[in-house]
């Protein structure tokens, strides 16, 4: 198994630049798959940006019953790092116009309303 070392000067960057909201999906729904050490410099961002307990609560109810999880762990949406609300077929496309082979895909609740294609080069 590969060892990594946690690099908090590289997760203190990310942090601050990320969103709000891509914080509370971290703190929350992707919360068991995280280093105890990164969740930490997340909830003090959450604080520090006046990100109430009741707020990350009520995020994390209306998150927890929709999202697609394995292992108590949300599953990201093939498009972007949200997490996934539905898994659909689609078509993994060659050059984004010929497609090759059908297969799963994961989207987040913005995802599944545009109802995106799959092409090449998305991350499964």
């Amino acid at each position: 198994m590969m060892s990594f070392e946690l690099n908090l000067d590289r997760v203190r960057d990310n942090v601050a630049k990320a969103t709000t909201e891509d914080l509370l999906d971290r703190a929350t729904v992707f919360r068991a798959g995280m280093e105890p050490a990164a969740l930490a410099i997340i909830d003090e961002e959450l604080k520090r940006r006046e990100v109430t307990s009741t707020l990350i609560q009520h995020h994390w109810e209306n998150r927890r019953s929709n999202v697609l999880s394995q292992d108590a762990v949300a599953q990201r949406c093939s498009y972007c790092e949200r997490p996934a609300i539905v898994q659909r077929w689609g078509w993994f496309k060659l050059f984004r116009r010929l497609p090759l082979f059908p297969w799963r895909t994961r989207l987040c609740d913005e995802h599944a309303q545009s109802n995106r294609q799959v092409t090449s080069g998305r991350k499964e």
